[in-house]
């Protein structure tokens, strides 16, 4: 099963603009995508409630799971980008 583990970068956390942003790459792939933090929280990433819920703050790390597909690499890289657009 592809997967990143992420540490986020933005100084405010995962608000809502990135929030918005993940739910909408999560929905274009084809295959469900879940995050989980260090904690073992795990929601789907479809789910803008869910992920605000999570309340992940700056410097917290996440993994970001799918299911092996032609795109699960390149949908997890521009997720982790919109985690951590340092990397």
């Amino acid at each position: 099963m592809p997967s990143r583990r992420v540490i986020v970068s933005a100084h405010n956390g995962v608000h809502a603009r990135p929030v918005a942003e993940l739910v909408r790459l999560a929905q274009s792939h084809e295959r469900a995508i879940t995050l989980r933090t260090a904690d073992g929280s795990t929601v789907d990433l479809s789910s803008v409630l869910a992920v605000m819920d999570l309340a992940i703050g700056p410097g917290d790390a996440v993994v970001l799971e799918t299911a092996e597909s032609a795109s699960a690499h390149t949908v997890l890289d521009q997720l982790a980008e919109v985690l951590d657009p340092r990397a």
